[in-house]
């Protein structure tokens, strides 16, 4: 429902007009002239003002000036049966937000009405953020975002902060696993201690046992001194241990040990170092899947699955968009000197409707690219990725042909294997987008014979 001012010096018109959109759910007064409509809204908000052209007195196009000189939250629709290209340019600047000429059909007004009302809201968005982002007394925090989802999150990380227990972070590739370690990190006991992380797919095998455990001096060909752990390292602090699910089988068990026993060997060495760290470990993949399948332990699993977390892709946080770029931004036009300070509507318009697939990551260097091209101070679409610019929302297509007809057993098994796909064979986001569970969605992929 949005709330309209209606103007018109004809009183037929404005009863005529007035019952056809409340008909349409809005909630709508209206005036008579262009005086008594200025002095309505100095006392009362409207979200759209639709005003006929030529009126006695204060006309449209006067209307539409002092309206935007005192109220530039407001979008104005400018109505007139005189429509020629001087009369629509002179409304815009007048302010005006659209030109509609008469006879018009009221499904022509109500498209007007949802695109202003649209506009001003992302107009009201962006200069919240503008307005949050230029008064923040302190640095940001550490994770930004105000939906339900993100703030679920956050109240987790609060509430197991204070504890010493395993930690399993998921999510999408980009989402900011690392980051919600840190967050645990900074909120717990040990916050002054050191924060280590390690990358396990970012390691030869031959090397990931060395760069964990550590080695004594001639424990191989190339170990000419001994080196330190990074479990030890972590002492006091916490470890974080990234793509958890890259690991080999082979560490998988020494990594348990290390674990259960609170301690870590070197190579070469004959005794056993005590390590006191927390451990927290993240993955993309889906461990309870590869549990199944044998390629991850069962009982590291549980060992370090004490409590999850699971990170919300990017697409599935709504404003949080809005709020990261505008972030985003202020650091990247600091860093690169541009005094960039937002982005238009229709900027707003293509961040939200994007579906990141690279999630926070890919949006950051959407950003600071945006920032780097630029030349105004306010972000354009042609500042934007043209995957940005151009992306069209692609409705889902299970049948093969349009006018093929399957099984109500094969539509579900077509759509369940669309699911898979979108996001990327994670059993646990998928059964999510199902709304099912894990143990239900398993034996539909069990009776539709997928692996």
């Amino acid at each position: 429902m949005t709330r309209i001012l209606f103007v018109d010096d004809d009183r037929a018109m404005c009863d005529a007009m007035s019952s056809e959109l409340v008909d349409h759910g809005h909630d709508v007064a209206w005036r008579s002239s262009g005086a008594e409509a200025f002095e309505l809204l100095q006392r009362e908000d409207f979200e759209v003002v639709i005003t006929d052209l030529n009126m006695p007195g204060l006309n449209g196009i006067d209307l539409a000036q002092r309206i935007a000189a005192s109220r530039r939250d407001i979008p104005i629709i400018v109505v007139t049966a005189f429509g020629s290209l001087e009369t629509a340019i002179a409304t815009i600047r007048a302010g005006a937000f659209d030109f509609i000429t008469k006879p018009f059909d009221i499904d022509e007004v109500l498209v007007a009405i949802e695109r202003a009302a649209k506009d001003r809201s992302l107009r009201q968005e962006v200069r919240r953020l503008e307005t949050a982002l230029a008064t923040r007394p302190e640095p940001p925090p550490d994770l930004i975002g105000s939906s339900s989802v993100m703030q679920g999150v956050l109240d987790l990380v609060d509430r197991i902060a204070a504890s010493d227990v395993g930690v399993l972070i998921t999510g999408e590739s980009g989402t900011g696993k690392e980051l919600i370690a840190r967050a645990i990190h900074r909120r717990s006991g040990t916050a002054n201690g050191p924060f280590v992380a390690v990358n396990c797919a970012a390691i030869p095998e031959t090397l990931l046992e060395s760069e964990l455990f550590g080695h004594v001096k001639g424990a191989f060909t190339d170990a000419k001194g001994a080196r330190r752990g990074l479990f030890t390292e972590a002492n006091g602090g916490t470890l974080f241990l990234d793509e958890i699910g890259e690991m080999p089988l082979a560490m998988q068990v020494k990594l348990l040990r290390a674990l259960e026993e609170k301690g870590v060997r070197p190579i070469g060495g004959s005794a056993t170092l005590p390590f006191e760290a927390r451990v927290i470990a993240a993955t993309n993949q889906d461990l309870e899947a590869a549990v199944q399948e044998k390629t991850f332990r069962e009982d590291l699993y549980y060992r370090i699955h004490v409590v999850h977390v699971e990170v919300p892709p990017l697409r599935t946080r709504g404003g949080d968009i809005l709020e990261l770029a505008q972030h985003f931004l202020q650091v990247a036009s600091t860093r690169q000197k541009k005094g960039v300070k937002g982005f238009s509507p229709e900027v707003a318009q293509r961040l939200l409707a994007y579906t990141w697939p690279g999630n926070v990551r890919e949006l950051l260097h959407a950003i600071e690219r945006a920032v780097a091209l630029t030349r105004f101070e306010n972000l354009v679409v042609d500042d934007l990725p043209k995957r940005i610019q151009t992306y069209k929302h692609t409705p889902l297509v299970i049948a093969a042909h349009a006018d093929e007809l399957v099984t109500l057993e094969e539509l579900e098994r077509r759509y369940v294997i669309r699911v898979l796909d979108a996001v990327g064979n994670n059993k646990s986001s998928a059964a999510r987008v199902l709304g099912l569970d894990r143990t239900t969605l398993y034996r539909m992929l069990a009776r539709f014979r997928l692996k």
